[in-house]
């Protein structure tokens, strides 16, 4: 399983993806999130979540309507939103990655069964953020934790975009 990105106020949040979770956390130079953690989740976890979700904001044509849609985000314990992608020096790319919130029972579940491992990855944030500002991206690049497109059932995810 690839590592998960992540955590924030309020909800604990999965971002599976290095480069927008340096975006979050400035490389690890932010107040308050100098820390960069990877927590490796079950790929079981990860489906649950998503199954469990609601996007976090209405999208017309795909909730019957905003009142409803606020009565799903209410209930539902994992709540997704599409971020754009970043690129080595942090800015939007054209695709999007899913960013996945998690409260009450999936926040529980994250902790006490869905977690596999933690590593600290904040000398490497430090390391690649080094080689971006002097310019070495090819150096950046060959850096960079491994990361592909996530299989995923199609009918699984339908309720999260149109």
């Amino acid at each position: 399983m690839q590592p998960i990105w992540g955590c924030e106020h309020g909800l604990t949040w999965i971002k599976p993806s290095f480069q927008w979770m340096m975006y979050r956390c400035g490389w690890g130079a932010k107040e308050g999130q100098e820390a960069v953690l990877a927590v490796e989740i079950s790929r079981g976890g990860f489906e649950w979540a998503l199954r469990h979700a609601c996007l976090s904001h209405y999208e017309h044509g795909l909730h019957a309507d905003q009142a409803g849609w606020k009565r799903e985000l209410k209930r539902a314990p994992a709540r997704v939103q599409w971020d754009p992608e970043r690129d080595l020096h942090l800015r939007p790319r054209a695709h999007r990655s899913v960013q996945l919130g998690l409260a009450g029972e999936a926040s529980r579940l994250y902790a006490d069964e869905w977690t596999v491992s933690i590593t600290d990855v904040t000398p490497l944030a430090h390391t690649v953020h080094a080689q971006v500002r002097d310019g070495d991206l090819d150096a950046a690049r060959r850096l960079l934790p491994e990361e592909r497109p996530y299989p995923v059932n199609e009918g699984g995810l339908a309720h999260l975009h149109r």
